[in-house]
């Protein structure tokens, strides 16, 4: 079984994949007011109608071996951990065929912002450190039903992600 090594997230190695910022030490100009600094749009996301803000628990698998993958074909997703650093396994859009030789896997920190563009492959982010992570998903409303590509991985599609 292949093996992927997990890297740190930096915007060059992410930009394939789509962008990121940390929100609990936000940077750049802000504006601001007597007691408050507001740092406006510092990830942009296109929504035609509403957007479902989910939560998701991830228990820590003994190993992370990923035998499934998903894409959603018109929309980006926007994934931030709550209470650990994350993993999360990447690879580009691929016309619908998993190219899993070519996935990345990235440590993305606690209170981080990803946003992964349309037809980007991943699936369930997982914890660093803690027995399970939560953390908060962004999506339009009912994309898991309505633009959701699983696709079961083959043997020799599978892989191992490592620290």
């Amino acid at each position: 079984m292949k093996t992927i090594k997990v890297e740190a997230l930096t915007k060059k190695a992410f930009a394939p994949y789509g962008e990121y910022y940390n929100m609990a030490s936000p940077s750049g100009y802000p504006l601001c007011g007597e007691i408050h600094k507001f740092f406006p749009d510092r990830v942009l996301a296109n929504a035609c109608g509403n957007v479902g803000f989910s939560s998701i628990l991830v228990k820590k698998p003994e190993k992370m071996i990923i035998e499934q993958i998903e894409y959603h074909t018109t929309t980006c997703e926007l994934i931030m951990p709550l209470n650990d650093d994350m993993i999360l396994h990447v690879a580009e859009p691929s016309a619908g065929k998993p190219i899993t030789d070519l996935t990345k896997a990235f440590i993305v920190p606690k209170n981080t912002l990803i946003k992964m563009n349309a037809c980007v492959w991943h699936l369930a982010p997982l914890p660093k450190k803690k027995e399970e992570l939560s953390a908060l998903i962004i999506l339009p409303e009912c994309t898991y039903m309505n633009d959701c590509k699983v696709v079961n991985l083959t043997e020799e599609e599978k892989f191992e992600i490592i620290l």
